[in-house]
């Protein structure tokens, strides 16, 4: 007997894959082919590292890194900060801020905005808008205080590093704890006031970085010196404390460093991959891990005059980096757990139904798409240092040395009593780079200018 042919009215006996069915074939191609921010970043960091600031900033500011506009506005602000372009730093760290400021508030009020944090429970957090950790935040408005630094505008510049501090604070009340940090806040805002001769709020400032344990060797010698000079009765308990003021010259002028030095930690996967019945399910949170380099100690000094300072840990940002990211990821965790449950579920629910090749395809993209997000602010260095050089006023020609790497010399420089001249600098491995804010450039004769100049 002849089977009668299947007339086209009749229903299917395959089932026709549902809508959840076909939009798993995208997202598992969507997962599979995206890079991570650091292989994107690959050559933006190397021109970064080898000095190339311009060619840095060109890539970490175009759209091919990353579609970050906080990102964007970071890297390529360290790499302008670095080249002494001041007006490019304060709009690039000004990209970076906004770009936060908006985010935040369209969280509240834009859904679209609420679709995007949705989604980062349900597929991958990557997919979402990168706002910065917020120690992250915090220093971009130190990089805005240090270009408004570098252009002399002091009101300018007090009014980010205010930011900087409350956004800290902020931090420590939401995760119920205290960082050893603030220390560049701190201490952009103390030189900010004496540069305005408001003695009493900078002394004010490095008070707060003694209690926190922040840079006494720099500190120390600051606190007893402007305890003399306001006549403060408890300047005995500062030198117990600290010991005497080191002896100035009559109306000495002081040379500061300040200083971003190395490269600060990158975030890796730290992943787990469970086996079920069913379905496999994965979880996975960013960790960030050091760079292997370690910089020599950044030496600043005068040919005209004996010793040298040496700079000291004023912001420990690898550290602070690590335990804010720390207290944030048991949230990332639970996020992550979340996300994999539903994936294994819906994995679950297609193999029932279309068999083997949808189990394939459900495991393939959890392991494509449940992954830590890996971004980062990769330009960060991984601790500012800081130096100050008290000498007599006149011309001085200014060196700063990397211990077992560069000696730079800065040039010759008329200081008037009681300046205070700044020296922004950026080290990477055995090189330097530095921008002299301040002093009276000395003109050389050109015997002067080719005569060689010893290193001390």
């Amino acid at each position: 007997m002849t089977r009668p042919r299947t007339s086209p009215s009749e229903p299917r006996t395959r089932p026709r894959p549902s809508r959840r069915a076909w939009a798993l074939g995208p997202l598992l191609l969507l997962g599979v082919s995206c890079a991570s921010y650091t292989q994107r970043a690959d050559a933006a960091l190397g021109a970064f590292r080898s000095g190339d600031f311009a060619r840095s900033r060109e890539l970490f500011g175009g759209g091919s890194v990353t579609d970050s506009d906080f990102l964007r506005g970071a890297e390529a602000g360290s790499a302008s900060l670095a080249a002494g372009d001041w007006e490019a730093a304060l709009a690039d760290f000004g990209q970076a801020a906004k770009a936060v400021e908006e985010i935040e508030r369209e969280s509240l009020t834009s859904p679209e905005q609420a679709g995007r944090s949705i989604l980062s429970w349900t597929v991958n957090e990557s997919f979402t808008d990168y706002r910065g950790e917020g120690y992250e935040r915090v220093l971009v408005h130190v990089g805005l205080g240090l270009a408004y630094l570098a252009r002399g505008e002091v009101e300018d510049m007090l009014v980010e590093v205010r930011r900087a501090n409350a956004l800290l604070e902020g931090e420590e009340k939401l995760y119920d704890t205290e960082y050893a940090a603030g220390g560049m806040g701190h201490l952009l805002s103390a030189l900010g006031y004496e540069l305005l001769g408001r003695l009493d709020d900078a002394f004010i400032d490095y008070r707060r970085m003694s209690e926190k344990g922040l840079a006494q060797d720099l500190v120390g010698p600051a606190l007893v010196r402007l305890s003399e000079e306001l006549g403060r009765t408890d300047t005995g308990l500062w030198i117990d404390q600290y010991g005497p003021a080191d002896y100035l010259p009559e109306g000495a002028a002081s040379v500061v460093l300040i200083a971003g030095v190395a490269l600060g930690p990158y975030k890796q996967a730290t992943t787990l991959t469970i086996p079920t019945k069913g379905a496999l399910a994965q979880w996975s949170v960013p960790t960030y891990v050091r760079r292997a380099d370690t910089p020599g100690a950044l030496l600043l000094s005068s040919r005209d005059a004996p010793g040298a300072a040496r700079a000291v840990v004023v912001e420990d940002v690898a550290s602070v980096a690590e335990k804010n990211l720390s207290d944030r990821l048991a949230w990332l965790a639970t996020k992550s757990a979340v996300r994999g449950l539903m994936k294994r579920q819906l994995t679950r629910e297609l193999s029932e139904e279309y068999g083997p090749v949808a189990r394939v395809a459900g495991d393939l993209f959890t392991l494509a798409t449940e992954r830590a997000d890996l971004r980062s602010w990769l330009t960060l260095p991984a601790s500012y240092q800081a130096a100050r050089l008290w000498l007599e006023p006149g011309a001085h020609e200014l060196t700063l040395e990397v211990q077992g790497g560069d000696a730079l010399t800065l040039g010759n420089f008329e200081l008037a009593p009681g300046e205070i001249v700044f020296v922004l600098a950026r080290s990477l491995g055995p090189r330097v780079y530095a921008h002299v804010i301040g002093g009276d450039p000395v003109v050389q004769s050109p015997a002067q200018q080719a005569e060689p100049t010893p290193v001390p």
